[in-house]
């Protein structure tokens, strides 16, 4: 082993030590959980806060969340608390943190698999009496079963969906899960907003495409988007098509579909908020998407997908649809979309359309 890699497992051991504790979990009267990452790990995640709430009602329960999927807990019935966290400048998030160790936390959920430096440095500030985790594997030699920070290891099954491994962190509180399903909690306002939208296709099948994801690479071209357009059209006289995007690029995609000619293609309203997003997905037939938090928010509504996914089976089982009705396209490369087959793209909607239209 390297000097450098034994500095690293020293500070490692240093870091993840602490004293024992005999707390009784099921005595827990607050519980704090890490997911300040995506929103598609959010989404995937609602069903842990929502079977504690269930089994402990008198728990409350408070989740450090990022800027970016914080919005997908509003209005959540399950979550007492939320605090708006910074992965990468813990500068910032120093003061929200040591407001969260004057809480005492009797339990702290860590839903990474894998050692992550800033979620350690986090728990340390923090200072619960439990942590739960998902088993590790360990880093710089040292082993997951090392690390003493951790009071509570829960299985990673390799042929798992995370929604089943973070589920599994209930484990030690006894909880058997009654429900997967995922939780979204739209307004009425939302609901109208989306309804009155889809008024004006109301003899049409709904077809909403989401271009990209967060990370680069998942992204269907614009040229690849026609195609897949007029294919559906050829065989669907009556379908409407409607781009889902980010407010920030509604303006782009809005001068992309004029420039297209395509009459039976329209751009979304804006959506402000991914609950908005959420609702309007609700009101849709068919979600075509890459690889990204709009296939989680679709599963909530248990709506037919068709994703697009890069050429890793590992991740796809981590993270695939959920929906009754789901199929995926694998594109050649690992890492990026590029050189899908559009035509099964096409095909896989189209059979879907005519079931679902049957």
């Amino acid at each position: 082993m390297s000097i450098s890699r034994q500095i690293k497992a020293f500070i490692l051991r240093k870091l993840t030590s602490k004293k024992s504790n005999d707390f009784d979990i099921h005595k827990a009267k607050n519980v704090l959980f890490l997911r300040y990452d995506r929103i598609g790990d959010m989404v995937i995640t609602t069903p842990v806060f929502r079977e504690l709430k269930l089994a402990y009602p008198h728990i409350n329960i408070t989740v450090l969340a990022s800027t970016a999927n914080q919005d997908v807990l509003t209005n959540n019935l399950y979550v007492d608390n939320i605090v708006t966290n910074h992965k990468n400048n813990l500068l910032s998030d120093l003061s929200s943190l040591l407001q969260l160790r004057k809480q005492k936390f009797d339990v702290c959920v860590e839903f990474d698999h894998s050692v992550i430096p800033h979620a350690i440095l986090r728990l340390k500030i923090i200072s619960p009496k439990k942590v739960i985790s998902v088993k590790k594997d360990g880093r710089y030699g040292v082993k997951g079963s090392e690390l003493q920070l951790y009071d509570f290891y829960t299985k990673k099954d390799k042929k798992a969906h995370f929604r089943d491994i973070w589920l599994a962190t209930l484990e030690p509180f006894g909880i058997q899960p009654k429900s997967d399903k995922y939780d979204l909690f739209i307004t009425d306002d939302q609901q109208k907003q989306a309804q009155n939208f889809t008024k004006q296709y109301s003899s049409k099948f709904l077809v909403g495409i989401n271009l990209e994801g967060a990370v680069k690479g998942k992204k269907i071209k614009f040229s690849e988007l026609w195609k897949i357009c007029q294919g559906m059209r050829k065989a669907n006289n009556n379908i409407q098509i409607i781009i889902l995007t980010t407010p920030s690029n509604i303006q782009n995609i809005s001068e992309k579909v004029i420039e297209s000619s395509l009459d039976y293609v329209a751009t979304s309203y804006k959506t402000n908020t991914i609950l908005d997003a959420a609702a309007l997905i609700n009101q849709l037939d068919l979600i075509i998407t890459p690889d990204t938090s709009i296939v989680h928010i679709a599963s909530a509504f248990n709506k037919p997908i068709v994703t697009i996914h890069e050429n890793n089976h590992n991740s796809f089982q981590l993270f695939s649809p959920t929906s009754s009705l789901n199929k995926t396209v694998f594109s050649p490369k690992n890492d990026t979309l590029e050189g899908f087959d559009i035509q099964k793209v096409i095909e896989y909607s189209n059979k879907f359309i005519k079931d679902i239209s049957s």
